[in-house]
This record gives structure tokens, sequence and C-alpha cells, in this order.
């Protein structure tokens, strides 16, 4: 991931900068003050996907944590964020502290504003992800690039809400979505492929696959808008070329509440985050 100078519409190298990237860019005001357009191609039934939400605040920790050109690059570590209010497509404001530098790693606390209005607050570490191999890893078996009866999720009915199937690439193993044929019942589990459109993925994008996937309480019937209340990702290596696999779990729906876990690997198999939210579900 490059570091965002200036407008942050470049990658390293001075590579043009893709269709995630822009959509993500923040512009800085000065005093840890920053600037971002919430698109309307990143939303969920007209309102910003989270972990979209989750890359632009680890996008804006790291614009703050560069401080200008020469500034060795750094990578988002961690991200915890409350979800306070949901924004609008549109303008938003983002203000940045920083709470701990350190060699290893540097915390920043990063708010998003919209009309005056804290919509999420954040914390995100920053640092260098690690260049090697896992020394160990117990990590779900998954299968490199999506079975041949995978459903293009564009192709679903809920594309028309799921806006962001115009910007990646996302794939469903149908085995165990239930919900593809009105069938209630099924185990709150989901497999899925995604890749962006146009550009490859990288660790800001990472924080998007572990939010990529439609409710698991589909698959108690219970459709319509799920709200994240809090989630907390950790990017945990620099994505490969290729399609990042995902697999999503629930251990628990009490009442309305449910919690998500999302383990995202990439194509040569290496861990790349971990994603946990606690949700409400709508109504069955």
């Amino acid at each position: 991931m490059s570091s965002v100078a200036g407008h942050g519409d470049a990658r390293a190298g001075g590579a043009p900068a893709g269709p995630f990237a822009l959509a993500s860019r923040v512009r800085p005001l000065g005093d840890g003050t920053f600037t971002a357009e919430l698109p309307a191609t990143w939303t969920v039934r007209g309102r910003p996907h989270g972990g979209f939400l989750l890359a632009l605040l680890a996008r804006t920790a790291v614009a703050a944590h560069s401080g200008g050109a020469g500034t060795p690059l750094v990578d988002p570590l961690a991200v915890s964020a409350q979800f306070l209010n949901p924004p609008s497509v549109g303008p938003v404001l983002l203000r940045t502290e920083l709470r701990k530098s350190g060699r290893q790693a540097t915390v920043v606390s990063v708010h998003l504003e919209q009309r005056g209005k804290s919509c999420v607050e954040g914390v995100v570490t920053t640092g260098r992800l690690p260049r090697e191999r896992a020394a160990w890893a117990d990590l779900p078996n998954l299968s490199a690039e999506p079975p041949g009866n995978a459903v293009e999720v564009a192709s679903l009915p809920l594309a028309s809400v799921f806006k962001l199937t115009t910007a990646c690439d996302i794939r469903l193993d149908p085995t165990g979505a239930g919900f593809l044929h009105g069938h209630v019942g099924d185990p709150l589990r989901l497999r899925l492929w995604v890749r962006p459109r146009a550009e490859p993925a990288d660790p800001l994008f990472a924080l998007v696959a572990g939010d990529i996937n439609m409710p698991l309480t589909f698959n108690l019937g219970r459709f319509g808008w799920s709200p994240t209340v809090q989630m907390t990702a950790l990017v945990r290596s620099r994505p490969s070329p290729g399609w990042l696999r995902v697999l999503v779990e629930s251990r628990a729906v009490h009442g309305a509440w449910f919690d998500s876990d999302a383990t995202v690997i990439d194509s040569t198999g290496r861990l790349i985050c971990q994603a946990r939210q606690l949700a409400l579900s709508a109504a069955g």
C-alpha cells in the first residue's frame, strides 16, 4: 500500500490508482484533518459499506502517520471502529489524533464526521506488515479459485442494493447458502471469493474483504439492512495477486444481535485479514 500524501490518488512507483484507491482517497487540510467523498458505488442499501469505511479510516491513519514525502511506508495492522450514526453518500470530515508513536507500532484515532455529526469513531494501529511466511497457521480449507458452481453476486437480485458488486468481483459458494433458494435453516457460514476490479488487492482492500458478505442471518430468513455496531479487523499480510478467499461464520444469534467472524486468505494460502463484528439483524 502506498502512503497517502497530497491527494493520495497515486500508487507506489507512479502507477495510476485503480477505482478502489480513487474511491477511498483522502485529502489533507492540515492539523491532522482530512476530507473524503463517500461514493455511491461502495454502498449497501444506500449506506456506505462498513468494510469500506474501515479502509477509509485506515487510509486516513496512514496519511496522518506518513506526514509527507520521504517517510517510510506503513500499513494498517489493526482497525477497531464504533459505528455511531450511518453516514450518507457525500463529503465527510476525518479528524485524527496521534495516540502513540513507536518503533514497531503507531496508534492513531480517527473520527469520521458528516454535517457536524460523529458517524464512525475508530482507532488504527499502523506499522510494517511481515514479509516472511507464517511460522504456524491453522486456516480453513478453501480452494484458491471459486468453484465451478460459484454464483456471481452481481447477477443476483440483491445486487441492486449491494452496489459494491460494480467495483469488485464477488463469487459465492451456493453450498450452504440456502437463502438463494428460499431455504431457511442452513448453518450461518458462507464461503466467498473476491477481488477488486481493474487493480490488485492491497492491505486496505483486505479490510473490505473482511466485510464482503451479505448478512449471515439471511440463512435464518432475516432479510433487510443489518447495521454493524462494532467491528475490529486485523491485517496480517500483504495479499498476493489473485482471488481473496473468505470464510464467514457466526457463533450465535441472540435476539436481534449476532456476531460475524471473517477469515481472509490470499491466492497463495497466506492469512491476510481477520475481522469480527457485532451487528443487528433485520426482523425475521
